[in-house]
């Protein structure tokens, strides 16, 4: 390959890897609309890349890994963390619920009386 091409293809994995970063930066900020934006994004980008990569690419699969590893892991905390807020507004209806219940039940005061 010459010089020029494999800056080119050494390009093609630092983009892979910058947008690793901006989806872990994403999943940071909460935004998981956007973040499902650019899942055809990273497929245009690995689709791109040859099956042998090059030596010097190495240190940028090793780290597009890691932050790939690290989004999905804040992906899993930020979904058990829905979860749990999902529990706690359904608890708080039941109760709320109950307590509508028991006061269409209380007798009325009779101000006439």
């Amino acid at each position: 390959m010459t010089q020029l091409s494999d800056q080119h293809l050494l390009a093609s994995y630092e983009a892979l890897h910058e947008h690793a970063e901006l989806e872990l930066e994403l999943v940071g900020r909460g935004e998981i609309d956007r973040l499902a934006e650019l899942g055809e994004r990273w497929e245009q980008l690995t689709r791109e890349l040859p099956a042998s990569p090059p030596t010097e690419a190495a240190p940028l699969l090793r780290q597009a890994r890691l932050i790939h590893e690290r989004t999905r892991i804040e992906l899993i905390r930020l979904r058990e963390s829905l979860l749990a807020e999902i529990g706690t507004s359904a608890r708080a209806r039941r109760a709320a619920d109950g307590y509508a219940g028991q006061v269409a039940r209380l007798p009325h005061l009779d101000r006439s009386a």
